[in-house]
């Protein structure tokens, strides 16, 4: 998988790259994010360190703001694992607060008596300004444009697959996901715990993700 993993780092690290703040507008409506964070190399290059995607028609953008911006590690397990991270290199008991979802009443309800819930939503909301701070200093990506949502997983799930099964690919000593009290992302290297390790790409997939890539490039006006 080596060669195929540095071909696709090679086509992903070639893209127009997109730092926080970014423009919305110039995001696909539907596609395959792919991020790299600061510090991290592969094959010479920057490493891929998540591939994402969405369910929902036109979702792409809402998803990578819900990851960047919106402060609910409820809404996003990118940021419920960047969250875990930190907690955990720092020791912070609260770690164990982090894992509960508190989005629906029926939650609440049922821990209302074990937490106090004023204190820690103060506490959660320290800690959602300090995973957004990580992420819009330290994360960008690239984008490619994938219209049908079974190809969009398809795709993602594959390419997650041929990149965690390279050799050459690994974190750096000093990667905040080496503290992750999810093992697949502390030994992966990758932010993610889903798609690990099974269907690599096919030579036919590699020459969609090349045109893939291409059509993007094209569109930022860099095409080679």
């Amino acid at each position: 998988m080596s060669e195929k993993c540095k071909q696709l780092h090679q086509w992903f690290n070639n893209l127009e790259r997109t730092n926080f703040p970014f423009d919305e507008k110039k995001i696909p409506r539907n596609g395959i994010y792919i991020l790299f964070e600061k510090g991290e190399t592969a094959h010479g290059m920057d490493r891929i360190v998540r591939i994402g995607t969405h369910k929902g028609k036109n979702r792409l953008r809402s998803r990578l703001k819900q990851h960047f911006i919106k402060e609910n590690k409820d809404m996003s397990v990118f940021r419920k694992n960047i969250g875990r991270a930190l907690l955990n290199r720092d020791k912070d008991p609260f770690l164990e607060q982090w894992e509960i979802d508190l989005t629906s009443r029926k939650a609440k309800e049922k821990y209302s008596a074990l937490i106090d819930l004023e204190k820690q939503k103060e506490k959660q909301n320290e800690i959602e300004k300090r995973v957004s701070q990580y992420i819009q200093a330290n994360f960008s990506f690239v984008a490619i444009e994938v219209e049908t949502q079974e190809k969009r997983l398809e795709l993602e799930s594959k390419i997650i697959s041929t990149i965690s099964l390279c050799d050459e690919c690994g974190p750096s000593s000093k990667w905040l996901g080496l503290f992750s009290p999810k093992e697949k992302i502390s030994e992966s290297g990758f932010w993610v715990v889903n798609e690990l390790y099974k269907e690599p790409l096919s030579d036919e997939d590699m020459q969609l993700i090349k045109n893939l890539v291409s059509h993007a490039a094209g569109i930022n006006g860099f095409l080679e």
